[in-house]
């Protein structure tokens, strides 16, 4: 019996199953400032694909489906962090990135904030 507890040490990786990962890398990587961490291939016919932002140590798969899966038009539930939400805004709407007309602005606790789209429809949102 062992007496080490068994616990989680981190969010590892958020995996989107996409369906043109070339096309998906340069959008993250080109268009919201990620860096491609890993690009290999896997199986048979496969590729995996992670993008990160800076020192971070969670990563973004851009994935193939499984089997018979869907790609494009989620909501991902990833929340991408700025410290400047207007110049961070700006800059993707001027790419011609699919961001918000403008930023939301709740007042606290909720943080400024804006939803974009990936090229292929899946949702994710910024806050300042």
């Amino acid at each position: 019996m062992s007496t080490t507890k068994s616990t989680l040490n981190k969010i590892a990786t958020v995996i989107i199953p996409v369906a043109d990962q070339d096309q998906q890398v340069d959008f993250y990587v080109d268009r919201l400032g990620f860096t491609k961490r890993i690009d290999v291939p896997f199986g048979d016919r496969y590729r995996w694909v992670e993008v990160g932002i800076g020192e971070e140590s969670t990563t973004i798969a851009l994935a193939p489906p499984p089997e018979n899966g869907s790609t494009g038009n989620r909501q991902t539930g990833i929340s991408l962090q700025t410290d400047d939400i207007d110049g961070y805004h700006a800059r993707l709407k001027g790419a011609g990135v699919d961001v918000d007309e403008s930023v939301t602005r709740l007042g606290g606790p909720v943080p400024p904030m804006f939803w974009l789209r990936d090229p292929e429809g899946n949702a994710l949102i910024v806050v300042q």
